[in-house]
């Protein structure tokens, strides 16, 4: 992709989340290795708080253009979300889950990721980029039907109720 191609793609993802009420600012976004917010993202899974921590750096990065790369903004963004900042201090200075986030990255790899954001469906169905909801419900669509067993085509079997089970009659 070009400079005005990437320009342009931020633009139109700029128009969209606008329309369903969320501000992104790329022009003033600080580009940074996310490694470690991936680290406190798996930390605040295990305090019960991914949730919240992912929606919290996803405000951080592309609206209030902070810097997640850093240790003393990551542990005030985990404070905000109701984290202990010493506990998130000790995990940033160690490596705890840098095997999760490294398997994630392999993962990822594997299913053929190139970019964010990305979806995966039932391991089968991927939709790339910023997509119109169209796109999404239609391959959520195609999962779910691959998922039923079978179809059934007419209605002459069995039929149960609270008192049992019984074949109906053809004259019924």
């Amino acid at each position: 992709m070009t400079r005005n191609q990437a320009i342009e793609s931020a633009k139109n993802l700029e128009r969209q989340a606008q329309m369903v009420g969320l501000e992104f600012n790329f022009e003033t976004i600080v580009m940074t290795n996310t490694f470690d917010a991936h680290r406190l993202t798996q930390f605040a899974a295990e305090k019960g708080k991914m949730h919240e921590m992912t929606e919290r750096l996803f405000r951080a990065y592309f609206t209030d253009s902070k810097h997640i790369g850093d240790h003393q903004t990551l542990i005030q963004l985990a404070e905000e979300v109701g984290l202990n900042g010493e506990e998130v201090a000790t995990m940033l200075k160690g490596n705890e889950y840098a095997m999760v986030v490294r398997g994630e990255e392999q993962e990822a790899s594997h299913l053929g990721v190139t970019g964010v954001p990305f979806y995966v469906i039932d391991r089968k169905y991927a939709v790339s980029g910023a997509q119109p909801s169209e796109v999404f419900l239609q391959a959520l669509e195609k999962a779910w039907q691959e998922t039923q067993p079978l179809t059934v085509l007419n209605d002459q079997g069995e039929v149960c109720d609270e008192s049992g089970c019984r074949i109906p009659d053809k004259t019924e």
